[in-house]
């Protein structure tokens, strides 16, 4: 999939930027209950825009409305704003609800069944699909699927429809603040004289810990942010971080998911985590009340030199009033936990944000759903949001050369995903077994982290987790 992407990317020009918090959104494994059928197929050449506004098709859906649920509460204000400027162009109604952090699933679960369900959510791959697919739509016959550079990252049914269309590409790993890492290299005795040195485990641990060792000369107050280890404020370490010792299990395996895992390479989740914990501004015992917004804040604020995150945190870092970072020190780096080859390892890039439409809403809201997205990547005040607003780096072929991201982690991702020598982590933790697994998992690790639970403790909770819920 990189590949193809990329090689779109290069020979078109596509260059957007990103922020979602796809780390943010849950997994959208629940059950919806029922067994009806699939609704009509909206076929966008019928129902939806043509050109780049949602105005002049056969049927544009004016006499139908927009209900999108979405689960990014950082850009709720930007989603709300262009649903207003969309409305106000085309006469549509569109209504923008947020869910809560980590409550996507509970609360589309609520929605889906009101009589004012959304027609407009999101599933989070084959996983999402599968629990959600009684009310996705086929999409194969949209424009918007007719836009992606590569066909294959859809969602498709075993009937070949397409299902959930991805709007987004994004990428993770460890955000460091560039201005702090020179002013390190230039102490005497520095363990490292520049970032490229910096490419596995063993590098990063040594100068973590002398950073961290003459935090007070190079004015931090530690080296990482706060490992945020809140209830709710935790997908950064057992789903994002988690996903790297997995996807190397899945590797050796030849597998894409499994019934029993391993982890393999617990050790290496731990080598990293510690790292995080025992080279923090905050104390190991402090962390369970801490959030991701403090992490960010603590970043932003020039208090510490690294936080692992994504592409996403951009809009967290600059927003935050006092801000010190310029956007030229911000970049980022793989997360190494100790793998052989890990020099020649990127950052963890992919997707689990897909577009589905409500099987269920009258054909008019669907169509009217369908012109409302793609308005959204191909009219030019659409396309502006995308890139400069929401941040997005999207994989559609509406994207002209001029239209690249200006989102300094955006382009950061772009640049890894450009450089043939590095080999990006895919994003296995879709196939995670349930949001339940992962609060759970969560819930180990601050009890770890606390001094209450020993790593072994830790290791074996997961695989007895993950084995119970796969064969359920």
């Amino acid at each position: 999939m990189k590949k193809k992407l990329v090689n779109g990317l290069l020979c078109l020009g596509l260059a957007i930027a990103l922020v979602t918090g796809c780390g943010r959104q849950d997994d959208n494994n629940g059950s919806t209950g029922g067994n009806t059928s699939q609704g009509d197929n909206v076929s966008s050449g019928e129902q939806s825009s043509t050109g780049n506004s949602a105005q002049g098709s056969g049927a544009t859906g004016k006499t139908g409305s927009v209900y999108y649920l979405s689960f990014k509460p950082e850009i709720d204000a930007v989603w709300k704003r262009l649903a207003a400027d969309y409305e106000k162009e085309t006469g549509v109604p569109v209504k923008v609800v947020t869910a809560a952090n980590n409550t996507y699933e509970q609360t589309l679960m609520s929605e889906i069944a009101n009589k004012e369900a959304p027609t407009l959510f999101q599933i989070n791959g084959p996983v999402g699909y599968q629990n959600w697919k009684d009310y996705c739509a086929d999409l194969s016959h949209t424009r918007l699927y007719e836009w992606l550079f590569d066909k294959d990252m859809a969602v498709k049914g075993q009937d070949g429809g397409v299902y959930g269309i991805p709007y987004v590409v994004e990428g993770y790993g460890i955000i460091y603040n560039d201005a702090i890492m020179r002013k390190y290299f230039s102490l005497s005795g520095a363990k490292a004289a520049s970032m490229d040195e910096i490419n596995n485990f063993q590098k990063l641990k040594a100068v973590v810990e002398d950073m961290q060792s003459r935090k007070d000369e190079l004015g931090i107050k530690g080296v990482f942010a706060s490992t945020s280890l809140n209830p709710g404020d935790d997908w950064r370490w057992q789903t994002h971080l988690a996903n790297i010792p997995i996807s190397y299990e899945y590797q050796d395996k030849g597998i894409t998911d499994t019934d029993k895992l391993d982890f393999t390479y617990g050790e290496n989740f731990k080598n990293i985590f510690d790292l995080y914990l025992d080279n923090s501004c905050t104390a190991r015992g402090l962390l369970g009340s801490k959030s991701t917004d403090d992490s960010m804040t603590e970043f932003a604020l020039g208090q510490v030199a690294m936080v692992q995150n994504g592409n996403w945190a951009w809009g967290q870092i600059k927003d935050v009033e006092g801000n010190v970072v310029a956007a030229e020190d911000i970049k980022f780096l793989p997360i190494y936990t100790g793998m052989p080859g890990e020099e020649n390892q990127g950052l963890c890039t992919g997707t689990e944000n897909f577009f589905a439409i409500n099987s269920k809403a009258s054909p008019e809201d669907q169509a009217a759903s369908i012109a409302f997205v793609e308005w959204l990547f191909s009219s030019e005040a659409g396309k502006k949001a995308v890139t400069e607003e929401l941040g997005f780096i999207a994989p559609f072929s509406t994207f002209e050369e001029n239209e690249k991201p200006t989102d300094p982690l955006a382009k950061e991702v772009l640049r890894y995903m450009e450089d043939d020598t590095k080999k990006a982590i895919p994003w296995n933790f879709t196939s995670f077994p349930s949001e339940q697994f992962k609060s759970d998992f969560g819930a180990a690790l601050l009890e770890y982290a606390s001094g209450s639970k020993s790593w072994d403790e830790v290791r074996e909770l997961v695989k007895d987790r993950w084995a119970a819920e796969k064969n359920m």
